[in-house]
């Protein structure tokens, strides 16, 4: 009797390597002196570092090395995860990766009821209009659980930590997205007002303040060294020139715009 052809494997499915990672997590936490030491507080400064080393990858265009530098920030949460699951199980401060993850899941099907719900939507910006109308609902809600009144500014939930322009580009646009004029935000003639002013200003363009600011910081970088390149050519230390001089190397340097122009802001929802 013939036998029917052997089927082929079927693939695993996406993010089966994710549990594989979980377990070498696990493994560290209990076999490795340094990472069993490690605290919430004490990995804090790495989450942070490694978020920047991502971004860093992502201006540079450098895609293969953006697998690692994700795989670099995916290890951060998931080492949160690991020392929150050694906690005893009734301390509020306990959670396990699956906590994690059915978090944002919630998160995400709740917020985008145009997908996972019965909600029609004309375009992004009503997307954009109900996703804010969804966070003012939650904090409303949390404010009740914690006791209050049910209210909360517009501002709520964004987060002081982040760089300057950053802080100042979400501030403005949360302000205007719920109505505030966007001819009161300006320079209030106080200190750092005329960079508030100016974040504004690309804002308004649809730009995103602190890409562009990095992009012209990159530029300054490359003609910068550029110039100094120029005058070690000529024998020149860059350190011993007179301004005159380092004028004369600069001119010659030219524009400079090393990597591509920053994409326009693209009015994401907040993740908050």
């Amino acid at each position: 009797m013939d036998r029917p052809p052997a089927r082929p494997e079927e693939e695993p499915p996406p993010g089966h390597r994710f549990l594989r990672f979980v377990e070498v997590m696990g493994t560290l936490r209990r076999e490795c002196p340094w990472d069993r030491g490690q605290t919430h507080e004490s990995l804090a400064k790495y989450l942070v570092q490694e978020a920047y080393e991502t971004l860093e990858t992502i201006e540079s265009g450098d895609v293969a090395l953006l697998r690692e530098e994700l795989g670099d920030v995916l290890l951060q949460v998931v080492f949160h995860a690991a020392i929150a699951a050694e906690r005893p199980e009734d301390d509020p401060a306990h959670f396990t990766v699956d906590d994690v993850a059915d978090a944002i899941i919630d998160k995400m099907t709740r917020r985008h009821p145009h997908v996972f719900g019965g909600v029609e939507v004309s375009g992004a910006d009503e997307v954009r209009s109900n996703w804010e109308a969804i966070k003012a609902a939650e904090r409303a809600e949390r404010s009740r659980a914690a006791g209050g009144e049910g209210h909360s500014s517009v501002l709520e939930g964004v987060p002081f930590g982040q760089p300057a322009a950053m802080l100042a580009h979400e501030l403005q646009k949360r302000a205007v997205r719920n109505g505030f004029p966007p001819d009161l935000i300006g320079n209030d003639g106080g200190p750092g007002g005329g960079l508030f002013a100016a974040v504004s200003d690309e804002r308004g363009r649809g730009r995103d303040a602190e890409g562009d600011l990095r992009a012209a910081s990159r530029r300054f970088d490359a003609r910068v060294r550029a110039a100094e390149a120029a005058a070690r050519a000529d024998g020149r230390e860059p350190r011993e020139l007179s301004e005159g001089e380092w004028r004369a190397y600069w001119d010659a340097a030219g524009p400079s715009d090393p990597s591509p122009e920053p994409a326009p802001e693209a009015g994401r929802p907040g993740m908050d």
